[in-house]
């Protein structure tokens, strides 16, 4: 795999750091199951949770690490956040850049229970307009749910500002951060954010089936799954205290391991200096598409903020198909199609088209994004023949 250029990372994070591998190994060696035994090795499964909880407190400006609970990713932590606060006859403000983590669980409990939910408009370059969002709250608004940065389009939402309108309106302000965490420096308290979810695969650099939901201490949400915790078994009910509340059956030691390491990663790095690099490369990156004939560049316009994501359109083609040929004849790695996120395909008229997605991440280098160029620029520079 020497020679394959991987621009897939907004799906998940490729390769992992080898410390991940390193830290998954020893966990699944020597660990028993956390928070099951007061003997030696469940204790030492105990401790590592308890540190990357620590550590994953840090990161985002959590002052109680208890109030992390660990999922399998942010999917699990939306559907947590979303299905343990909302009550029949809430409503929500949500955008129409979300990732349909989002948008199914609210549909459904649209059917279900009634809740109206209203999703914003954005503009070409994925941005709301923060009047309208004040102007949408209604006397019975429980929730904003709007992500930190689009899967397509690679904005940045003004998190701190939207945070404040929400505090003003007592209303819960969930995040979701599949895009940002591990790039963007995020603090809760001075986002005034009431819930976080985040994956442990992408920009944190963990594995595969990990991720993780902050839960304001004021905040109590109905847990999505009941079960044993290993503590207060004597009660038939789920315990209050906390993670254990959330926290129902085994939890993926190895896979938490994996992540330690991950995130430990990232703040060694830096996260400004990770979105830095990032953006860097993202410039490179559209700064050469935008001497291609017929293609469009989807999101912020040159030389304005975004992740390290770019998304593009070539007319007259489908971008599955582009997404194929780069992989069959190029071995470059990118993600085709609608991304979970129709109503934002809509909202920057894509949505008979999808989109080609290129997503950068720690390990893509200059190279990386020569050879993109040099294959899309052989596939349609100078309007050859497709």
């Amino acid at each position: 795999m020497e020679d394959f250029v991987y621009l897939d990372h907004a799906a998940t994070s490729w390769p992992k750091p080898p410390e991940v591998a390193t830290a998954m190994l020893n966990a699944l060696q020597s660990g028993a199951n956390a928070g099951r035994g007061n003997y030696s090795l469940a204790i030492g499964s105990g401790r590592v949770l308890v540190k990357t909880r620590s550590v994953l407190a840090g990161l985002f400006g959590v002052s109680n690490a208890q109030n992390i609970a660990f999922t399998h990713n942010t999917t699990m932590s939306l559907n947590m956040a979303i299905r343990g606060t909302l009550k029949v006859g809430d409503h929500v403000i949500s955008t129409m850049t979300e990732h349909n983590s989002v948008r199914r669980p609210l549909e459904y409990l649209r059917k279900t229970l009634g809740i109206k939910v209203d999703y914003l408009k954005v503009d070409r370059e994925g941005q709301l307009d923060l009047k309208e969002l004040k102007n949408a709250f209604q006397p019975n608004t429980k929730m904003v749910i709007c992500n930190h940065s689009s899967n397509l389009l690679g904005s940045i939402l003004p998190i701190g500002d939207i945070g404040d309108i929400v505090k003003s309106h007592g209303a819960v302000f969930l995040v979701d951060a599949a895009q940002s965490a591990g790039s963007i420096d995020i603090d809760v308290k001075k986002m005034n954010i009431d819930l976080l979810a985040f994956p442990g695969h992408k920009g944190l650099l963990g594995p595969q089936g990990t991720g993780g939901l902050y839960i304001s201490p004021e905040l109590d949400l109905e847990p999505l799954m009941h079960g044993g915790t290993g503590s207060q078994s004597e009660n038939s009910e789920q315990p209050s205290v906390r993670p254990d509340r959330y926290e129902a059956g085994t939890q993926n030691t190895v896979g938490i391991a994996g992540l330690l390491a991950g995130v430990q990663k990232v703040q060694s790095l830096g996260t400004s200096v990770i979105h830095e690099r990032e953006w860097a490369l993202t410039q490179r990156l559209m700064e050469g598409l935008s001497h291609i004939p017929n293609i469009r560049l989807l999101g912020p316009s040159l030389g304005a903020p975004r992740t390290g994501i770019v998304s593009f359109v070539v007319d007259g083609e489908e971008s599955a198909n582009i997404a194929h040929r780069l992989d069959r004849d190029y071995k470059i790695a990118v993600r085709a199609g609608m991304h979970c996120t129709p109503l934002a395909h809509k909202a920057v008229d894509t949505i008979e088209s999808g989109a080609v997605r290129a997503s950068v991440g720690v390990d893509t280098t200059e190279h990386n994004i020569s050879r993109m160029l040099a294959a899309m620029d052989e596939l349609y520079g100078n309007a050859r023949s497709r």
